[in-house]
């Protein structure tokens, strides 16, 4: 491995834990606050008291399981970004996909939808998005030199 690649890794590796912990804290604070709340932190870019008001616990309970799967999906990323930085290839892939994925679902309905404003969300989608390229583009010369 090179030099380069190795760094590109290690990149790759730190951006994973920034948004890791970004997603965790946002889990658990959506968890621990009211739906209100919740959605408001999601949608920072709309008026805070279109978002107030006493949901249904049903809709209480949804919120909830989309924030323990940013706490998952957060601290799956910060393990992934340990073996990232450890030169692992497979976890390039799972890493990737658990980020990754969760992030297509924001981009799509929020960040398009025009829902958030830049900081964090748009951030960290441009993270999770620079980490596939660097540590994907690492796994792929690696695929190329051992053909």
């Amino acid at each position: 491995m090179t030099a380069l690649q190795s760094t590109f890794l290690k990149i790759s590796a730190v951006l994973w834990v920034i948004w890791g912990c970004v997603h965790a804290f946002a889990g658990v604070m959506i968890i621990s606050g009211d739906a209100s709340t919740g959605f408001q932190s999601i949608a920072d870019a709309v008026e805070p008291a279109s978002l107030e008001m006493n949901y249904p616990a049903a809709v209480g309970a949804v919120l909830n399981q989309h924030a323990w799967n940013l706490l998952w999906g957060g601290l799956a990323t910060i393990v992934g970004a340990v073996f990232i930085w450890r030169r692992n290839m497979t976890a390039i892939w799972v890493t990737a996909m658990i980020g990754g994925l969760l992030d297509v679902g924001y981009f799509v309905f929020i960040d398009l939808g025009g829902f958030n404003q830049f900081m964090p969300g748009t951030v960290m989608t441009i993270f999770s998005g620079a980490a596939i390229l660097l540590s994907g583009s690492v796994w792929l010369r690696r695929q190329q030199s051992s053909q």
